[in-house]
């Protein structure tokens, strides 16, 4: 199995089967079997957890907590930068700081991540409304509208039940996002993200979908399961360009092109668009703003001068971006590039900006078992979290650093200092006397047994480049964990950020932080 495989089913890893349950349309809509709507099926709700104040209650609580303490920081946050890795479990950031320090030539333990030198640190509860362990969609709800929802739901309560686009169309069962609390409080907004602007947890910053996978017109029709039309139900990219609060976004970059253009035309990149209704939405986004500029590669991006422009799309792959290590650095910018361009362009607004910015393959690596690309994402989101500190002003910038979700990613046995986090431990062995790898996932697709259940010697397989890390479970592909995850901070108000919170109260200390948005 090459690394280039690894890309060729890129777009499979989440799947409405694997987060919903079973349905007996997998085989007609993946190729890899499963369906993406099981995800979201036979799930129960905590009847209380429909209502979106349930959640803005309990925020106000938490908050309450930090705010009856000493206030040392009397600072006002200008700007929000909010960080996300996804799936980037406290094991993974603990994995990808070793790798840091052996890349160096040392020992790694004691090294450290841009975000990990940060003064105030907590943790995250990720579970949603119906789901012990979560995914990309209700946790995005949680961490950018302030309500956790039902697994695969985006922007809406969980009142709504899977797959009811009527209910999500309903003003009613809205959320909305601090994207939108700053743009009401006269900031400039955005999303930055590896993976498509479409995809679940960019689009917790605009959109209000009953399924994560109707980013275009043509998905609604596929994952709709016969009862959702098009006509009658707004796909997510359509919400982007042409709804609130998605169309005022002064920036979004990032990749997923084609859930913007029509099957009739090929991108930039080659490839035809996906959507079935003929619409252009770059064309339209262009004419309701003829003062921004669309950009396809890294030079267009870096030669882009914020202060004559007032809005940026960047879009750089058709679907999502490629792994930074297998990526054409000539052609694809970085995040910390992409970073960087995304708060010059904010920054022209001088009541100040809020933005969103993913590092969205690290979830990737983890699904596929392949950690030597997911931590050097996690490296990726450090050099860009870097870069935001460096370029700007830490007495009126809050900095907030998380995850979504974790992976079942372990870092087992009893391995000496300096031992390759990447590499078999060389300390222990099993029963049979076969030392094992270093890093395993619970669940994943190579188990590495010969044929009487034993397992194998991988001295010489683990030194592949595109090995495949050993789990337990076999499965189609590696899935997420329950556990609780980082939160990082920096900045005014940063000192709110610690201890543990439900995932849903982090945008309203966010929000306090910046006195935006309707909460304290």
């Amino acid at each position: 199995k090459s690394s280039q495989s690894v890309l060729l089913v890129v777009a499979e890893i989440h799947t409405q089967e694997q987060l919903l349950g079973r349905s007996n349309l997998a085989k007609a809509r993946s190729m890899s079997g499963f369906d993406p709507n099981a995800l979201a099926k036979n799930k129960y709700t905590p009847p209380e957890e429909k209502n979106a104040q349930f959640w803005y209650d309990l925020a106000n609580e938490e908050i309450a907590k930090r705010v009856n303490l000493p206030q040392a920081d009397k600072r006002k946050a200008k700007n929000v930068i909010m960080f996300l890795g996804d799936g980037m479990s406290l094991t993974t950031v603990a994995a990808a700081r070793i790798l840091k320090g052996q890349l160096k030539g040392n020992t790694g333990e004691e090294d450290s991540l841009s975000f990990e030198k940060f003064p105030h640190t907590g943790l995250s509860r990720t579970y949603c409304s119906n789901a012990q362990v979560p995914d990309s969609a209700c946790t995005a709800t949680a961490y950018l509208c302030g309500v956790k929802t039902n697994i695969v739901a985006l922007g809406i309560t969980a009142a709504v039940n899977f797959n009811n686009c009527s209910g999500s169309e309903d003003p009613a069962n809205h959320v909305s996002s601090i994207a939108a609390w700053a743009q009401a409080a006269g900031k400039a907004s955005g999303i930055v993200t590896t993976t498509t602007l479409t995809h679940a947890s960019p689009s917790g910053a605009y959109a209000h979908s009953t399924n994560r996978f109707f980013e275009s017109d043509t998905d609604i029709v596929t994952y709709g399961e016969g009862q959702n039309d098009p006509a009658y139900c707004t796909d997510i990219a359509t919400q982007l360009i042409t709804q609130e609060p998605g169309k005022n976004f002064d920036v979004m970059l990032g990749g997923g092109m084609g859930k913007f253009l029509p099957k009739t035309m090929q991108d930039v990149f080659g490839k035809q668009g996906e959507r079935s209704d003929g619409v252009n939405l770059l064309s339209k986004w262009q004419s309701l703003h003829p003062d921004g500029a669309l950009a396809y590669n890294r030079k267009q991006l870096l030669s882009v001068n914020a202060t004559s422009l007032k809005r940026l799309i960047g879009l750089f792959n058709s679907g999502v971006m490629d792994f930074h290590k297998m990526a054409d650095a000539s052609q694809k910018p970085t995040l910390e590039e992409m970073t960087q361009k995304a708060i010059e362009v904010a920054s022209q607004n001088e009541n100040g900006y809020f933005l969103f910015i993913e590092g969205g393959l690290i979830d990737y690596g983890n699904h596929y078992n392949v950690p030597q690309l997911g931590l050097d994402e996690v490296h990726e989101l450090s050099n860009a979290v870097q870069k935001a500190v460096d370029i700007t002003n830490p007495d009126d910038t809050l900095i907030v650093v998380t995850s979504d979700h974790a992976h079942p990613l372990s870092i087992s046995g009893y391995p000496g200092r300096g031992t390759d986090i990447l590499g078999l431990n060389q300390h222990d062995t099993d029963v049979n006397g076969v030392k094992y790898a270093t890093l395993n996932y619970a669940v994943g697709m190579e188990q590495y047994l010969d044929e009487n259940g034993q397992r194998v010697d991988l001295t010489e397989k683990i030194k592949d480049p595109s090995f495949l890390y050993p789990s337990y479970i076999k499965g189609q592909i590696g899935v997420h964990a329950g556990d609780d995850v980082g939160i990082f901070a920096t900045g005014p108000q940063s000192h709110l950020f610690s201890g543990m919170m439900q995932q849903s109260t982090i945008p309203h200390l966010m929000a306090y932080a910046a006195c935006i948005g309707d909460g304290p």
